[in-house]
């Protein structure tokens, strides 16, 4: 039924015969313009060396074949014949548009983007151009980034044949019903459209072990031997609303919809629900919970595209529908869409073609917002594939249900899935070291700050190590603090996360017992002010002041043993004020700050950071000037930079925090 509805799109827009052409093609033609896809084929086939000659006929004759292997939801064929039409130099450019997507649909993002591009060259002002070209993008990222769905496809169910549009039939989810052109159907004739046979309603219940029944077709008040499906039910299961397309020989008879009531004899003989005189498309209900909404699929006039969603409304359930209203453009596109769901909570679902998808039909997920339209998103990988994927049905009470799909791997044309998305858990775990020797901080206190305004604290194990459980969407900060040392923080988000995962943070405590070194504070030679590249690291111990602002510092500055003490005092004390006066001008209190210049007085002593650097230097060694005397010229040089330093030690750690600030 899917592709027969799409196939009457093209019904309309009719080819003209070509005079003159063999009486073969002529039928093929026919068929063509009648919507009879998959007959028209081989008759095509057969007689292409026959006008072999004839380009620009061939190239055409290459087109139709490619568009009626599309239409039939041959997606690989339809992509080789399209390729051999563009090669023939066809004249129509929606060949590069349609050989565009069907290279997507098999995941060829690079080719289908260059076919895109040049349809747009051609046809600039289609936004179906630009729709497909910010697909190919889009597409990478979500197949590379899933969206957290697990599907199990309903193999119990599905057969080589279509199986479509699953729908619940009864409010504990035990009962099925879904559209199929299985063998058992109806009729048993082979739609001339699809190759397949006319579609029937079935269905299938669930045991107590959650095993599938044999599905069986529904009353034959219901199926017929035209097509029947993709259904929807009132919230009590007792009136079916559901889609029926018509052939004939002599007229279009399109699809419409029909309602039946539930009676103890089994489903009474439905009605034809009278939403519009002025379509030949009016297909797929969903119906409101409350009864009250009906949404469908229609080509009504004035709409935006192909195939748009519209809705009938009626103040109780025993009134008329009214008239029918677009569902607007935030929905409808210039492409198809088609097969609505509407949620009990009021999300609409539904599939198109004309958003930016990663292939096929995509089925996207639509939220009312507060400016009377919708907040649009597509559902992505994996409930979204490069093939066909729409029908959706949910539960009630959790982000589970049934959708269909064309995807690859599946039993035959389109087949059912199951999802689920599994409750996401996310953990933040963590140690806390000490900054010099990286042992584990014991009993240190560590506080998570969540962006949703819940904030948790915990104690550190003898290991150091911390665990806090994290909620999605939200930034956190995670502060540790131990007496004797500095505070630290760490930052993490669970925003875009749609996974369980665990979150790792190591948090360095720097001990405040000795003096800590500033790195890359650098001067000019003989001057004091701040050269720009030592921001960074200035910027930082800014940020240290305000994550412990009930202390102050004393921030000291060092030079080399070069030149005379005192003027070497000076020289420091002013680098050490140039320090001071940044972090005022940051914010910082000036009660806070004290600057001393120390000159050569207190050489730097080696460390084990020092020794593993440089194998020169003895560890615990004072870099004076005796050992330094003892260094060859280089060896002398890279003790002079080291010693030229500035370092900030806490002088107090009760500094009380003024109001203002």
């Amino acid at each position: 039924m899917k592709k027969y509805i799409l196939s009457i799109l093209i019904i309309f827009a009719g080819f003209a015969f070509v005079q003159g052409q063999n009486a073969k093609l002529q039928r093929a033609d026919a068929l063509f313009k009648a919507g009879a896809y998959f007959d028209a084929i081989d008759i095509y086939k057969n007689e292409l060396e026959k006008i072999q000659q004839d380009k620009v006929e061939l190239a055409k004759y290459l087109n139709k074949i490619a568009t009626c292997y599309r239409l039939i939801g041959n997606a690989r064929q339809a992509e080789l014949w399209y390729q051999k039409a563009i090669l023939r130099n066809c004249a129509d450019p929606k060949a590069y548009y349609y050989y565009a997507e069907m290279l997507k649909m098999a995941e060829k993002y690079d080719e289908a983007l260059e076919n895109y591009q040049k349809y747009k060259l051609l046809v600039p002002n289609d936004k179906l151009a630009d729709v497909g070209i910010r697909s190919c993008e889009l597409a990478k990222q979500w197949i590379a980034t899933p969206s957290g769905y697990e599907l199990t496809n309903v193999r119990s169910v599905n057969t080589k044949q279509s199986e479509y549009s699953p729908v619940y039939g009864s409010d504990d989810y035990s009962s099925l019903f879904f559209t199929s052109s299985r063998t058992g159907a109806t009729g048993g004739k082979v739609s001339s459209a699809t190759g397949e046979l006319f579609s029937d309603i079935f269905y299938t219940e669930r045991d107590l072990k959650g095993v599938w029944s044999q599905p069986k077709p529904i009353d034959e008040s219901i199926n017929t031997s035209f097509d029947e499906g993709t259904c929807s039910f009132s919230s009590d299961f007792n009136t079916l609303f559901f889609t029926r397309c018509r052939v004939s020989k002599r007229e279009k008879l399109g699809c419409e919809i029909l309602s039946s009531k539930k009676s103890e004899g089994g489903w009474l003989a439905p009605e034809v629900i009278k939403v519009t005189t002025d379509s030949m498309i009016v297909a797929h209900p969903s119906l409101s919970a409350d009864g009250l909404t009906l949404y469908f699929a229609s080509n009504i006039p004035n709409g935006f595209g192909g195939i748009d969603i519209w809705k009938v409304t009626r103040t109780s359930t025993t009134d008329n529908w009214g008239e029918p209203i677009n569902a607007g453009g935030d929905i409808n596109t210039s492409g198809n869409d088609m097969f609505p769901f509407i949620h009990s909570d009021g999300t609409l679902y539904f599939s198109s073609d004309g958003q930016p998808g990663i292939g096929g039909l995509d089925i996207f997920r639509a939220k009312p917002n507060d400016k009377n339209g919708w907040n649009v998103e597509n559902m992505r990988f994996p409930v979204n594939s490069p093939s066909d994927d729409f029908g959706i049905v949910f539960e009630k009470e959790r982000e589970s249900g049934y959708f269909s799909s064309r995807r690859a791997g599946g039993r035959g044309a389109d087949d059912i899935y199951f999802f689920y998305l599994p409750p996401i858990i996310m953990n933040m775990i963590g140690q806390v070291n000490d900054e010099k020797t990286s042992k584990p901080i014991a009993q240190s206190t560590v506080k998570l700050v969540g962006s949703d305004g819940l904030i948790t604290t915990a104690e550190t194990s003898t290991d150091g190590g911390f665990k806090f459980m994290l909620n999605p969407n939200t930034d956190y900060v995670v502060i540790a603090s131990k007496k004797g040392y500095l505070n630290n923080k760490s930052k993490e988000t669970t925003r875009g996360i749609n996974q369980s995962k665990d979150f790792t943070a190591t948090i360095a405590l720097t001990s405040t017992e000795k003096p800590i070194e500033l790195p890359n504070i650098f001067y000019d030679y003989d001057r004091w002010e701040l050269r720009p590249e030592s921001m960074a690291a200035l910027d930082r111990l800014v940020e240290i002041l305000n994550d412990n602002p009930n202390i102050t510092i004393e921030l000291g500055s060092h030079t080399d043993s070069r030149g005379s003490l005192e003027y070497n005092y000076e020289l420091s004390q002013k680098r050490a004020q140039s320090v001071v006066n940044y972090l005022i001008e940051k914010g910082i209190a000036t009660d806070r700050l004290k600057a001393k210049g120390y000159a050569q007085s207190q050489p730097k002593v080696a460390d084990a950071q020092l020794n593993a650097q440089y194998s020169f230097m003895v560890m615990g060694a004072t870099l004076d000037q005796k050992v330094i005397d003892a260094l060859d010229n280089d060896k002398k040089e890279i003790v002079y930079q080291i010693s030229r330093r500035t370092e900030f030690k806490v002088l107090r750690t009760d500094y009380k925090v003024s109001g203002k600030e």
